[in-house]
């Protein structure tokens, strides 16, 4: 990835009483050939399964079309035109949030009746110079739609919600109005100076917590914030496998040394070729985390070592099976997913000298060669969690 920074993304929500489904949906999408990241907010009218139809269809509708690049008028009609009528308002109604994101280029935002998306730069806000467009088509005249466009610096955070948000604690005694944009505004800038390098999901869930709280812990909306923080990218080296060829022993070892970022060693061989060329000693430890898994080991300058096939298998099922309520142990295999969680750039070295212990007919079937694995688990990470990875073969 050839951008200037690396774009973290995340969303936080809490449902409507007790409704068991949300009626504002997040959308982001990677636009890999295009270097381009695409997010979408959309509050549905009401709330559970009808505002959440209405939402998925706005939202997805706006990511396709800004993806074909069409004009933001174009985008604002479309989706109004497309939305079903409400029998009793007489008004199809979907508010939304669109970032279209150039990864070497400039951002654009098109709004429309969401509150209007926070920009912070140097940890004060930012006005990039809004827009208001009012369409003129037949149908939607007269609507307004807001947009604005600039180029990010690192650093820079975005931060957009639903009315749930704006709106909470809207009838207390402390916010007769509702706790409003500017209030909003503060308080992530609180957060933002109190702590510099809050993650974009720490400052997504704060601010949907603080939004609860308003509410006197009875969400009274659905309550949405997204967050987007553009950033260094934090960088992870997984290495498994000998080299196919002993003279590569030495080019492996010198990748490990002069890589920059957090390293793990992923079986035995691997440990004790990196070690040899280091001159680093391995220490054993028989303290047992995971009962499917041996111990992990620890050696000076790795940031963790675990046995191989078995321990990957079993990150890439974690992986695999992962959702917001999973709750990680901490085993070998749940230590190497946090890893990876917290790191945006992924480079995995495998080595592809076959293990003579894996050909054993009597071994478990899920003991699959090496790169497989590795391949399965690149893919999750790229798709599922947006990662950046690279793979290579030595």
């Amino acid at each position: 990835m050839n951008s200037k920074f690396y774009i973290e993304v995340a969303c936080d929500q809490r449902n409507y009483g007790n409704e068991r489904i949300c009626g504002d949906v997040f959308i982001s999408r990677k636009v890999k050939e295009e270097n381009r990241t695409i997010v979408v907010l959309s509050d549905g009218m009401g709330h559970g399964v009808k505002a959440n139809v209405l939402a998925t269809l706005t939202a997805t509708l706006a990511v396709n079309f800004t993806m074909e690049h069409k004009a933001v008028d174009k985008i604002a009609d479309i989706i109004m035109n497309t939305l079903p009528v409400c029998s009793e308002r007489h008004m199809s109604y979907s508010t939304f949030t669109i970032v279209d994101i150039e990864h070497d280029g400039i951002v654009n935002i098109l709004e429309f009746d969401n509150p209007q998306t926070i920009i912070l730069r140097d940890n004060k806000a930012f006005d990039p110079g809004w827009n208001c467009l009012v369409l003129d088509s037949e149908k939607n005249a007269g609507k307004e739609i807001t947009t604005c466009q600039f180029e990010p610096r690192k650093g820079d955070r975005l931060i957009f919600s639903s009315d749930g948000i704006a709106q909470s604690g809207l009838g207390t005694d402390k916010y007769p109005l509702g706790w409003g944009r500017d209030n909003m505004l503060d308080y992530s800038v609180k957060l933002v100076q109190n702590s510099p390098k809050i993650s974009a999901s720490k400052l997504a869930s704060k601010m949907v917590n603080m939004a609860h709280r308003n509410d006197g812990f009875v969400s009274r909306d659905d309550t949405s914030c997204a967050s987007i923080y553009f950033r260094k990218p934090r960088k992870l080296l997984l290495v498994t496998g000998p080299p196919y060829e002993e003279e590569n022993d030495k080019q492996l070892g010198e990748a490990v040394r002069a890589f920059k970022g957090k390293k793990v060693l992923c079986g035995a061989t691997t440990a004790d070729i990196i070690s040899r060329e280091l001159s680093v000693e391995i220490e054993d430890s028989l303290v047992f985390d995971d009962p499917d898994l041996p111990p992990v080991s620890h050696m000076e300058g790795m940031d963790l070592v675990t046995e191989g096939i078995l321990t990957i298998t079993k990150v890439t099922r974690i992986l695999k099976d992962y959702s917001p309520s999973f709750t990680l142990g901490n085993g070998p295999a749940d230590r190497i997913v946090k890893l990876l969680q917290q790191s945006d750039e992924i480079h995995f070295i495998i080595g592809t000298r076959v293990n003579v212990a894996h050909q054993d007919p009597n071994l478990p079937i899920d003991l699959e060669i090496r790169r497989t694995v590795v391949k399965r688990m690149a893919r999750i990470l790229e798709e599922k969690f947006l990662k950046e990875v690279t793979i290579t073969y030595i």
